[in-house]
């Protein structure tokens, strides 16, 4: 008679059998080059795999830049598995969309992602004259209003970390709040600046907290001028109310602009820890994803003490996308101006893209870019990167949406980590 400890481990492992086959795609696709990344004229090809729904046929889509067809057809299937080739002649990005439906009717879909000389992509649209004019101008009116930190100080959660709520002054009246947090020992600490992904949410003390723990003077600050630490329900009210939609607030009018006060906020918040005594002067890291990618791109562009700049499939590059035939990416400025003046609201999106932030960043990044991201489109994205002025290293992430499922965005997690170890330490980051 077997133990029960033995039916146990194979009731177990039967488990676990079952919970992978439910949790597999029904349909996926992987790069033949696994780095997603090809030549002008070369192959580019996807091995398709059907999961345990059997898939006979399906309808492929070709795209370049996510939005111009260059390409369709189909595919047949044998033993779960098909193959698709495509080519590019010029510098872009490929989005394949493959549709199939299964014996009982359901449909599924699957995205496979490769970019084609990608250190050759250029921007959709020029940016404008006066924009270094502008953003100085608006640094100026930034300048007229005194900071007035205010410090709370409360439990860190963390032993040998010490924590404070920090609220500061912004232009026209508005307030910058965010997590501060440093280690209790020592004098002089190198600095981290966190900026939010889209939404609104309360803002949690643990970024800051745990940055701290590992030896940064970090300061966490939330994108919208709201308390930091509400009840849910208070979120929701404002998400569904006053904040609504908050990207397309002022979208056809560069001085009314919801971004406005959030980048300038970013350059508040650096101001703010290059002037603390217990910054080491030597080392002012920015970091975020997304939204919070497009601010790291900003706020290095804008304010030249960043020392080095860590973003994750930044989002609001490309705006002006579909002059170039491209998907533009988040904050989808021009469809988000219905009602506006379309012209208007075309010229205001450049002052915001952060295509031309790149432009102006001189410090060492990090950029991670999905080739099948559909928010941050693979190819705006590259366009500012390659004008961005100091040295750089992009993780091309094959696999990766947004939301980086299936743990598709691991590779530039593994990068990040290896540039904070080292920028802790006053070290150079280390540039592949």
């Amino acid at each position: 008679m077997k133990s029960t400890s033995a039916i146990g481990r194979r009731a177990f492992a039967t488990l676990l059998l079952a919970t992978a086959a439910l949790a597999a795609p029904e349909l996926s696709l992987a790069p033949q080059n696994s780095t997603g990344v090809y030549r002008p004229g070369e192959p580019v090809g996807w091995k398709l795999t059907a999961g345990a729904t059997p898939i006979k046929e399906a309808a492929y889509v070709l795209k370049r830049g996510g939005a111009t067809p260059v390409g369709q057809g189909s595919v047949s299937f044998n033993d779960g598995k098909a193959a698709l080739t495509a080519a590019l002649q010029e510098p872009g990005a490929i989005l394949a969309e493959v549709t199939a439906k299964t014996a009982d009717g359901k449909q599924i879909k699957a995205f496979g992602g490769a970019v084609i000389a990608p250190e050759k992509i250029k921007p959709s649209a020029p940016c404008p004259d006066d924009f270094d004019a502008f953003w100085k101008t608006k640094l100026a009116e930034l300048a007229t209003v005194p900071p007035h930190p205010v410090l709370a100080a409360a439990e860190s959660g963390k032993a040998g970390v010490q924590y404070w709520q920090l609220t500061m002054d912004n232009i026209r009246g508005t307030k910058i709040r965010g997590h501060l947090a440093r280690p209790a020992q020592g004098l002089k600490f190198p600095a981290i600046l966190f900026v939010q992904y889209a939404g609104v949410y309360p803002l949690a003390k643990n970024g800051a907290v745990g940055a701290a723990a590992e030896g940064w003077l970090a300061l966490n600050i939330s994108a919208h001028d709201l308390p930091l630490e509400e009840p849910q329900a208070f979120y929701d009210q404002q998400n569904n109310g006053p904040l609504k939609n908050y990207t397309a607030i002022g979208n056809d009018d560069r001085e009314r602009s919801y971004f406005l006060r959030m980048f300038l906020a970013c350059d508040r918040a650096v101001e703010y820890l290059a002037q603390r005594p217990d910054w080491n002067g030597k080392t002012l890291v920015v970091s975020g994803t997304s939204q919070g990618g497009l601010q790291a791109f900003v706020t290095a562009g804008l304010n030249h003490k960043v020392t080095a700049l860590l973003a994750m499939v930044p989002a609001g590059c490309d705006n002006t996308g579909a002059l170039a035939g491209r998907r533009p990416g988040w904050p989808y400025w021009m469809s988000s101006a219905t009602g506006k003046d379309q012209q208007k609201a075309l010229a205001t999106s450049k002052y915001f893209d952060g295509v031309n932030f790149a432009a102006r960043v001189k410090c060492p990044s990090l950029v991670g870019i999905g080739l099948i991201d559909t928010t941050s489109p693979a190819e705006g994205v590259w366009s500012g990167v390659n004008l961005m002025q100091g040295p750089k290293e992009v993780v091309a992430l094959p696999l990766s949406d947004h939301r980086g499922h299936d743990n598709s965005q691991a590779p530039y997690s593994a990068r990040a980590k290896a540039w904070r170890a080292a920028l802790v330490r006053d070290q150079p980051p280390p540039v592949k």
